[in-house]
């Protein structure tokens, strides 16, 4: 389909335009897809594929970090190729077909199928998620007013399909098998890509997501279109992806995990290494008053890498210790993953309004400050759980409450950072390296997951007892979660401290 589709009249629906809604329901249901089975992906890992392993825990924190990283890692090379070969729309339903295919080959039990099926479940998110989100932001004409209010309808569907899908997927893992939840995930993806079609057929989007150039997909690479070629390579990379999740060795009789020759970290290590040789030399070159800015971005980015980090331990330390330590009420440990999603939802509203009020009095505070009080709140919920040991009763189970107050302390924090830093590193960056920057801030969600990693390792538990729990298990992560809330208060302070200057170098940004 080439770019010479003419725009219908604009359509509309509750103010906005029609197509913002078709997004809203098929990112609804990817998400659904993906928080459905992150919800059960730790818990499958300890239990099924690495169930023979006494350090099991080590073994899933190292995949899942992997795993992680390598899923928004492959967002900046899926939305280079969307912009340059295939357009939005093709980029999404290549992406969103690859992703249904993982589900469904996750839902087979063996341990060649689960890696391969974590691999094209990062290669499709690549092509699936970069280009999902910059669709919303194509309805809109540059200065329309409604453009902000559009992206909180849409990501509202977002934190819907994550509250829902721990919910659903969950309770289907854990009554029925885990195939059934994992399936389920695959068929809401599939979900959303009949409604992404459906927009499509009804031309709701007119001419907006084609290939960029006329023709560009006819163009060849050794004999093949690159229309062609592009699936074929993303469906052949899937193997090598499946090879660098699983690149670890099992030595001993227990089967001792091993991870000193895992190449995903390497990669991560050496990216970090050439993204910061790449940004000394723009420091270098830039003019004062873009050095100043610069540096604030890569401040604002640091920190945001932080609160992720600490953020995704969701998924997995915190499902353990949910699993293993928490006297739950009414829910089971996979479905916890929902409680982040559904306080968000509750307090999007309340916490823009404040923010609203606060401008107008105008007594808002800038960016650093929110920064530091977003790692406050996240510091803070880790030393509540910290805090539930005290209330452990004699097989170590601790009450439920502490897990609620610890979700609602962080999704405040993510709502007082996230929705303000995508915005200010566009702000803050020089033109001529912007987009490099909002590469490099997607990537700091991937270098979060090697946060994650790393402290999901310091706290696995090593145990030929496959019920390992009770008050064990509960030290080991109560003075986890003290140690996390210190690295996350110190990081506050820091930020604080340092926010006068921050200020200062940001100038009118605010």
């Amino acid at each position: 389909m080439e770019n010479t589709v003419k725009s219908v009249e604009e359509q509309e629906l509750f103010g906005h335009p029609k197509g913002l809604f078709y997004l809203f329901f098929a990112e609804l249901w990817e998400r659904f897809s993906f928080y459905g089975m992150r919800a059960l992906l730790t818990l499958y890992m300890v239990d099924v594929v690495f169930a023979a392993l006494a350090s099991r825990d080590f073994a899933a924190a190292a995949v899942y970090a992997s795993y992680g990283s390598l899923v928004y890692a492959s967002t900046v090379i899926g939305g280079r190729i969307s912009d340059k070969i295939l357009g939005m729309r093709k980029s999404i339903f290549l992406g969103g077909i690859l992703m249904s295919i993982g589900h469904f080959v996750l839902a087979i039990e063996h341990d060649i199928t689960f890696f391969l099926a974590l691999a094209l479940i990062v290669v499709g998110n690549g092509f699936f998620k970069p280009n999902i989100s910059t669709f919303v932001g194509s309805l809109y004409k540059d200065g329309d007013s409604r453009k902000d209010s559009g992206f909180v309808i849409f990501y509202m569907g977002i934190n819907i399909g994550g509250f829902v899908a721990p919910l659903i997927c969950g309770y289907l893992g854990k009554t029925f098998g885990w195939h059934y939840g994992f399936g389920l995930a695959g068929i809401g993806m599939l979900l959303g890509l009949i409604f992404f079609y459906s927009g499509i057929k009804k031309n709701v989007f007119g001419d907006r997501g084609l290939p960029p150039v006329k023709g560009v997909l006819e163009k060849t690479i050794l004999g093949v279109k690159q229309g062609i070629m592009i699936p074929i390579l993303a469906v052949l990379s899937a193997p090598v992806i499946a090879y660098l999740l699983s690149s670890y060795k099992s030595l001993g009789e227990k089967g001792t995990f091993l991870e000193d020759d895992n190449i995903v970290n390497i990669i991560f290590y050496l990216i970090a290494i050439g993204i910061a040789v790449f940004l000394i030399n723009v420091l270098i070159k830039a003019t004062v008053d873009e050095r100043k800015k610069l540096v604030v971005a890569i401040l604002i980015t640091f920190f945001m890498t932080l609160f992720w980090g600490f953020h995704e331990l969701s998924g997995s330390v915190i499902t353990l210790f949910a699993e293993r330590n928490v006297n739950l009420t009414f829910i089971d440990a996979s479905q916890t993953n929902a409680l982040n999603s559904m306080f968000i939802i509750i307090l999007s509203i309340p916490i823009s309004m404040l923010f609203a009020y606060l401008r107008k009095k105008k007594m808002d505070p800038r960016t650093p400050y929110k920064f530091g009080l977003g790692l406050a709140f996240a510091g803070i919920s880790f030393f509540i759980l910290s805090l539930s040991s005290g209330s452990a009763n004699a097989e170590g189970m601790v009450p439920f409450s502490y897990l609620l107050i610890m979700y609602f302390l962080i999704s405040v924090g993510e709502l007082f950072m996230s929705p303000v830093g995508l915005s200010k590193i566009t702000d803050l960056s020089p033109k001529r390296i912007v987009a490099f920057m909002m590469g490099i801030w997607f990537l700091a969600s991937a270098f979060a997951f090697q946060i994650v990693g790393f402290i999901s390792k310091q706290l696995a538990v090593e145990s030929d007892d496959k019920n390992v729990g009770g008050l064990d298990t509960l030290g080991i992560y109560t003075d986890g979660f003290l140690l996390i809330s210190k690295y996350a208060l110190g990081a506050a302070v820091i930020v604080l401290v340092l926010s006068p200057l921050i200020k200062k170098l940001m100038g009118k940004v605010h």
